[in-house]
């Protein structure tokens, strides 16, 4: 049985989202980013002053991933772009569900090669709409197909293990990745089986032991997992729709977690003001910093 701990640490930012996720520190700004992907917003947070800056988007993104100094990169339902840091100027970089505008992306999470893995799912989260894609150096490689829901995204230290999940089947994968590329060298196993347990297997965040951190949709919470799969920690959250965690501080040694206010009735938003917020869990954490994708 996972040990379970009761919640300690603090709103970082205490905007309802109504679809909060895709969570990244950036140490090039040290600023803490995300999307609430329904409202079309991109969120800059830097914890140690708690400037905050909201950025408008003309699409649906939920991944922001560095570049460099000047750009970064926004998956969106209309495809992956360069925006510029300074002038917030979109530029398309790659479009990997060309012919699906039923489809948004979803999770993703750039490997250590410097390559990007996306998921989708349909707008309306049909069964096996979406996919899981390969993007190095804005070249697409279909991964995996008939996913309903995108989520997991993430790898190993050593890079050379991926995970994923489809959260309506709700088993989280393991993939043997070639560290150099970011492509699968194998089939992939069932790591944390889930299936028919109350809540989602949400995003997910691997630590520098090997440790996957994942938010658990509809349960107010994030588990810890060891490599092996063995359910170790669950850590309460006072929002009932966690969606993804994210390691976060020069050292990425504290971990936030978005949240999310969707399928929520205006009454139980209203009541429940923590819903849909941005949390610093309160503990110290071995994490690892998404690295840029490489353009």
């Amino acid at each position: 049985m996972a040990d379970i701990h009761t919640f300690a640490g603090k709103v970082l930012d205490a905007t309802q989202m109504h679809l909060g996720e895709g969570p990244s520190f950036d140490p090039l700004t040290n600023r803490l980013c995300w999307l609430n992907i329904l409202g079309k917003e991109l969120h800059e947070l830097d914890p140690a002053t708690g400037e905050k800056t909201v950025h408008a988007l003309p699409f649906m993104a939920s991944v922001v991933a560095r570049i460099d100094e000047k750009r970064q990169l926004l998956a969106s339902d209309e495809g992956l772009f360069i925006r510029d840091r300074a002038t917030g100027d979109l530029f398309l970089h790659a479009d990997f569900e060309p012919g699906k505008p039923g489809n948004r992306s979803n999770d993703g999470r750039v490997h250590q090669s410097g390559a990007l893995w996306i998921g989708t799912m349909g707008k309306k989260a049909e069964d096996g709409a979406g996919g899981i894609y390969h993007v190095a150096k804005g070249v697409v490689t279909t991964l995996f197909e008939n996913i309903s829901i995108s989520n997991s995204i993430c790898f190993s230290p050593d890079g050379a293990t991926g995970y994923y999940v489809d959260t309506r089947a709700n088993k989280l994968m393991a993939v043997p990745v070639d560290p150099a590329t970011g492509l699968p060298t194998g089939p992939g196993k069932v790591l944390v089986d889930q299936a028919g347990k109350d809540g989602g297997i949400d995003g997910s965040v691997c630590d520098a032991d090997g440790h996957i951190w994942n938010a658990r949709w509809g349960m107010g919470a994030v588990d810890r997992y060891s490599p092996t799969g063995q359910h170790l920690d669950r850590y309460e959250v006072p929002a009932k729709q966690t969606t993804c965690p994210a390691f976060f501080g020069p050292a990425a040694n504290r971990l936030a977690v978005t949240s999310a206010c969707e399928g929520l009735d205006d009454a139980t938003v209203k009541a429940n003001p923590l819903f849909g917020t941005t949390f610093d869990l309160g503990i110290e954490v071995k994490g690892v910093l998404d690295g840029a994708y490489r353009v």
